[in-house]
């Protein structure tokens, strides 16, 4: 496990103190693939490089399997930094070196010999599907199959953590997809701890097991992926989730059919077991009440369906609460216009 405990780094800047980091504190569970997404200057990059102490902390402890890695002496710290590889957005290849060399680069530092390093070259072209690039180039290569080599460079060692800062960011959709999918083979086949940083909430929602969502130096919410979708709590939280998954109606559609017919809009958030149910049929076949359905969209989060619907309804509102119990009893959150019922 990787634990922030008390850290703060702060710089100084023509005489001003800037708080890149104020106050966090976070664990990081082994084996999962967690997810840090924030704006650009929310501090998300600067607290990945703590987790190898490209950054040391101006006060607080980095923890990773109970051993505080800010009291390390150099040559312990150079040892424990074998087992953590690091995946840059610009992919840091060496230009003059063929991907097979660029791949050898940590077990030369590390003194392999040079048959040992050949087998782990073998078994990472392979696992990275690039056997035939061997003796390429880094100018020869997609900007998919540059960043396929900066992960095999990565696991050269054997890795017990992978840093991922921005790697998905230069690559288009859906290159980014095939590495997204490499990465969580990487963590279900090899058990590595994945730290990802990232603005970009699809790539949260694809293969993150956690999240934390950071603002000016702060961690201002955390938790399961699933929890984070289907319970933003704050505002910064929802403006990333409302980029892949529609919340809210657009005002003007929304004042237009309150303005019809007051207190009428209600959302429906389905989740897991409820998003595969025919619960919506239910209440109209079960209930004597006009639902109109004015919106919905799902989609799934790490393997977990999440589904939303906007609906009005019209009828008697003693029927209507009936109605809303009904949903909430079969699994359904329902708020109207905004606020949980």
């Amino acid at each position: 496990m990787i634990e922030f405990k008390d850290i703060s780094k702060h710089y100084e800047l023509k005489g001003q103190t800037i708080r890149a980091l104020d106050q966090i504190n976070l664990e990081i569970p082994e084996g999962s693939i967690f997810g840090i997404i924030g704006y650009s200057g929310a501090g998300k990059s600067t607290l990945i490089r703590l987790i190898n102490l490209l950054e040391r902390p101006t006060q607080g402890q980095v923890i990773i399997n109970q051993k505080d890695f800010t009291a390390l002496d150099a040559r312990s710290l150079r040892q424990e930094r074998a087992n953590i590889g690091m995946i840059f957005q610009h992919f840091n290849l060496l230009q003059t070196k063929t991907v097979a060399a660029n791949i050898e680069i940590p077990l030369k530092l590390l003194g392999i010999s040079k048959a040992e390093r050949e087998k782990r070259l073998n078994e990472l072209l392979d696992f990275i599907d690039l056997k035939h690039k061997k003796d390429a180039f880094p100018d020869e290569l997609s900007g998919g199959q540059k960043q396929r080599v900066g992960i095999a460079r990565a696991l050269a060692n054997h890795p017990k953590i992978l840093l991922c800062d921005e790697a998905t960011s230069a690559l288009d959709p859906q290159t980014t997809k095939s590495v997204l999918a490499l990465l969580k083979k990487i963590n279900q086949e090899q058990g590595i701890t994945i730290v990802m940083v990232t603005h970009e909430m699809d790539v949260i929602e694809t293969v993150c097991d956690y999240v934390a969502v950071m603002e000016q130096g702060k961690v201002i919410e955390t938790g399961s992926t699933i929890d984070i979708f289907s319970r933003p709590q704050h505002p910064t939280t929802k403006n990333f989730i409302q980029t892949v998954l529609q919340q809210q109606l657009p005002v003007n559609i929304l004042n237009n059919l309150e303005n019809q017919n007051h207190n009428s809009i209600y959302c429906l958030q389905f989740l897991g077991k409820s998003a595969q149910e025919t619960v919506v049929q239910a209440v109209i076949k079960k209930f004597d009440i006009s639902l109109n359905i004015v919106f919905a969209n799902m989609t799934e989060i790490n393997g977990t369906v999440i589904g939303q619907m906007f609906i009005q309804l019209l009828g008697d509102p003693a029927i209507i609460q009936q109605a809303i119990e009904f949903l909430q009893q079969n699994g359904v959150e329902v708020e109207q216009s905004g606020v949980q019922l």
